[in-house]
């Protein structure tokens, strides 16, 4: 949801990182991305491996043989139209769809006749992550398993005929359509993937009805009581479930994003002021609370302290209570993909989704347990969440965020850890993190050692308030952060970081873009938002506003070099019809699926139910435009890429 990030609640916005540069580099360095290049070259070895090939060098046939790839696949036109695209040799094939039955006994979507019963047996809508359990558990069946799948948020005049505002079944169909599904699936034998609608696995998970507990430090402290709920351990429902992440014990992590859009009115706790400012609460994009106390903060003004929390549940159990784990801190989480440690620790990595917000962390105390899976529900509830700062040498600190260290203390206004923990992003500004260009998806890659770091874009970041690792002004195209742990130890408190690549046109020397010398005029992107490592360790990425106006050019997805003399280098494979978002990119145990979400499409300026810039997947004029899960196999079998 770009839109929702365009004014940043950070109070950093400060030169005090501009400081920092300039001591190293001189003023005029900072502007326009001179300094991308400067810093590159200065705090890394890459400056030969970030090359800015205009793309007429760019090519395959420029010298740089199909060999050097570690990708083999003919690389898809950069375009936009009503439909989905991907490169040769493959399928695509929609899966699922926004209204289809999830449920046993859902009804069959009628888009002119919705209701909230319906919709909370049905697929929500805007579907972001996408995670894939083998069946059985325990498994690595790649032909049979368990697709969990997000439901972000809503686009009313895109859902409703004859949209004229909110009503209050509106409200409560936009509430059952967030979430997240849980669908059985299979592969077939003739490859195709589909999904069985009477699956006793089968669930949703809806914001409207759906009971979870509260966990962790922040469990039943004061400031997450409320009316409905006067023991602070229990809430209904999550929202703005954007990524997520599995755990190595295949539960299910769903991310709270955005959460304080759905608030409205006037605070009326005054000790909850600056914790409501510093996030943004309330936004006010919907109008629920006037129908629903629980999101009028002038009624409710805990509430939103029970939102913006990492969610845990068991997708082999539909009759489990999905847990918020509050140990992992409160912020806008875009998702939170975990690993195993060498030493037995989880290790999750997580980006808070805002502009001048932070990467973070999250270590257990506990080991996993490979004998019992249960005995590792808890294990997320009990850790150090730590916030990265990215020092100008090329190195970046872990700073824990714990009660008593530092400035975390009374002084503060911080009484326990329940109250660091609910104030994540306050903590994480007295302790000096490094604001960064809209941190979203962040992805391990435990064989190698390194963590990636998607950074969407940040218009707002002005000349004197750059960064190594965000070097450009204005940088409304993104880049990509490479962290390299240390020993391979991913609990680590000292790491170096890496620019991967700078986004945006090569051929535009305005924009400051660094890219591997084998990209094409197709293979470049803005604006990466959501990634992950094929089970072969390479890097894939998708985009969240890669189609701007007048750019012929539509979000998808690209496959990146991180190695050798092509490092940096991109690929286009797939892309999204006009509209749309790309998300969710995960693939099946043997790499011969690629799932992808299909988010908004047709969300453009104009359209509407009754006449939007497309009618996908179903190009019927009885059916609206509608969000979907795609898979992606190759023709005739084989593996992805």
């Amino acid at each position: 949801m770009e839109y929702a990030e365009d004014t940043p609640s950070s109070p950093l916005d400060r030169p005090t990182i501009g400081e920092v540069i300039g001591a190293r580099y001189g003023r005029r360095d900072v502007l326009r991305g001179a300094l991308a290049m400067t810093a590159v070259a200065t705090l890394s070895g890459t400056a030969g491996l970030l090359r800015g090939g205009g793309t007429a060098e760019a090519a395959e046939g420029a010298g740089v043989p199909a060999s050097a790839w570690s990708f083999n696949f003919p690389e898809l036109e950069a375009a936009v139209d009503e439909t989905h695209h991907v490169a040769q040799g493959y399928d695509a094939d929609v899966l699922i769809r926004w209204g289809d039955g999830v449920e046993p006994g859902a009804p069959t979507f009628q888009p002119m006749s919705q209701s909230a019963e319906a919709q909370d047996k049905q697929f929500g809508y805007n579907n972001d992550y996408v995670g894939f359990v083998p069946l059985p558990a325990g498994s690595d069946n790649a032909d049979h398993g368990l697709l969990c799948v997000n439901h972000e948020y809503t686009n009313a005049e895109l859902m409703f005929p004859n949209y004229q505002g909110t009503t209050e079944e509106i409200a409560n169909i936009e509430m059952a359509a967030h979430g997240h599904s849980v669908i059985e699936v299979a592969r077939g034998a003739d490859g195709k993937w589909s999904y069985k609608p009477d699956s006793p696995y089968n669930r949703r998970i809806s914001l409207r009805s759906t009971e979870m507990t509260i966990s962790g430090p922040a469990a039943g402290h004061a400031r997450l009581k409320t009316s409905d709920d006067p023991s602070g351990t229990r809430v209904i429902g999550t929202v703005n479930n954007c990524a997520g992440g599995l755990t190595p014990w295949n539960t299910v992590l769903i991310a709270e994003e955005n959460f304080h859009g759905y608030f409205k009115g006037e605070n009326s706790d005054p000790a909850e002021a600056e914790n409501h400012k510093r996030y943004g609460v309330p936004g006010g994009w919907y109008d629920w609370a006037d129908y629903h106390d629980r999101f009028d903060v002038g009624k409710e003004p805990r509430e939103p302290n029970r939102f913006g929390w990492m969610v845990e549940y068991d997708p082999y159990d539909p009759t489990s209570t999905p847990v918020k784990r509050t140990a992992m801190g409160r912020f806008k989480h875009e998702g939170a993909e975990t690993l195993e440690n060498a030493d037995g620790r989880v290790v999750a990595v997580m980006g808070d989704d805002q502009r001048f917000d932070y990467v973070y962390k999250f270590v257990s105390h506990g080991r996993v347990d490979h004998n019992n899976r249960s005995n590792n529900f808890g294990l997320l509830d009990s850790g150090t969440l730590y916030v990265a700062r990215f020092n100008a040498d090329g190195t970046v600190d872990w700073l824990p965020i714990v009660f008593g260290t530092g400035p975390l203390t009374p002084e503060n206004g911080f009484e326990s850890q329940a109250d660091v923990l609910i104030e994540t992003r306050r903590a994480a500004d007295l302790l000096g993190a490094t604001p960064m260009d809209r941190p979203e998806d962040v992805t391990p890659d435990p064989a190698a050692g390194r963590i990636y770091v998607m950074l969407t874009s940040n218009e707002k970041r002005k000349p004197d308030a750059t960064h190594p690792a965000n070097p450009r002004a204005g940088n409304s195209a993104g880049h990509v952060l490479e962290i390299q742990v240390t020993d391979g130890d991913f609990t680590s408190l000292r790491d170096r970081w890496d620019i991967l690549i700078l986004a945006g046109d090569p051929d535009d020397p305005e924009v400051g873009a660094k890219w591997g010398k084998a990209t094409s005029e197709h293979g470049w992107f803005i604006n990466p938002d959501n990634s992950k490592m094929d089970n072969r360790g390479r890097l894939w990425i998708s985009t969240d506003g890669n189609s701007q106006e007048d750019s012929g050019r539509a979000d998808g997805m690209w496959a990146i070099e991180t190695d050798g003399e092509l490092r940096g280098s991109s690929r286009h494979f797939f892309r999204c019809p006009v509209g749309a978002e790309m998300c969710g990119p995960f693939f099946t145990p043997d790499d011969g699926t690629l799932f992808v979400a299909v988010q908004h499409p047709a969300d453009a300026e104009g359209s509407t139910f009754e006449n939007p810039v497309t009618r996908w997947p179903d190009f019927d004029e009885n059916m609206p435009v509608r969000p979907s899960v795609v898979a992606i196999t190759p023709k005739g079998g084989g593996q992805i890429g």
